[in-house]
């Protein structure tokens, strides 16, 4: 049975239906949904009434299990992290800011999956910003320029015990593991090209980067922060609703994405999984 897609009025995403993720998938409906996943960058599945290992076998089907730093996973599993905000929680938003997953890892992963596990009746989209758009969108020069360009990429203003989610994040319910090794830095060319596309994309994101090779770090601050507005115009942002029993999977390789609040005084959890670097 082929896949019925749905595609909103934006750049990227769409609405998938006509299969059932529960159940073990055959080869040709694996290609069918990465070949969406591919050209839609954020694809939903709803009504899906999938569990942990019926997540974790789709994850593998989508190119196996990526490296997961900084999150302990839920008891029973070892590549399953819970994105928990309990109701009566108070500490700031997390992910509220735009990012790649993971960019500062010497290979950032391929995707991530969200299964929606206790949605609450308002708030809780997720943005995510096309940067293949993105970046076909400028003009020439503009393009030729950040070809150039090579990106200092780290979790410790994130991750390092110091860091928004290190020893200060008191009753937070998600099971971060701040570390030291969140201070190492990697670089990536900040623009690349799409290893299964070869389409070229932006990978640029304030949360993880930390500077720019042969910039000084004021210069880097202030082209990174207006080359933000930049990527993030409404014109490449599809703003994701949740429901019930549905998974999302985007390709992080070119969007960005950020978490938004508006469900105060409600539970929510998603189980996440991360998709390793593809590899050909």
């Amino acid at each position: 049975m082929a896949l019925q897609v749905e595609t909103p009025d934006a750049t990227c995403g769409a609405r998938v239906t006509g299969i059932d993720l529960a159940a073990p998938l055959a080869p040709g409906a694996v290609q069918e949904i990465r070949a969406a996943w591919l050209r839609h960058r954020v694809v939903a599945f709803p009504a899906q009434r999938m569990d942990d290992d019926a997540l974790e076998r789709f994850t593998i089907a989508m190119g196996g299990f990526g490296e997961d730093p900084f999150f302990a996973a839920i008891p029973g599993r070892d590549h399953i992290a819970a994105i928990l905000r309990e109701a009566n929680e108070t500490t700031p938003l997390f992910a509220e800011s735009w990012h790649s997953d993971w960019s500062f890892l010497g290979e950032p992963p391929a995707g991530t999956c969200l299964l929606a596990i206790d949605i609450p009746p308002t708030g809780g989209d997720t943005l995510f910003a096309d940067q293949i758009a993105a970046f076909a969108a400028l003009p020439d020069d503009r393009k030729d320029h950040l070809r150039s360009l090579t990106a200092i990429h780290s979790a410790k203003h994130a991750y390092a015990p110091e860091g928004a989610y290190g020893e200060r994040d008191k009753g937070r319910s998600m099971a971060i593991r701040p570390d030291e090794s969140a201070r190492e830095t990697r670089t990536h060319p900040l623009v690349t090209q799409h290893p299964e596309t070869a389409e070229e994309a932006i990978f640029s994101t304030l949360g993880y980067i930390v500077g720019i090779e042969r910039m000084e770090d004021e210069e880097a601050y202030a082209f990174l922060s207006e080359l933000a507005k930049w990527q993030t115009q409404e014109q490449f942002v599809y703003r994701h609703r949740w429901e019930p029993d549905m998974l999302v999977m985007w390709d992080n390789r070119s969007v960005l994405h950020k978490a938004t609040g508006g469900y105060e005084g409600h539970r929510r959890e998603l189980h996440r999984t991360t998709i390793a670097a593809y590899r050909g």
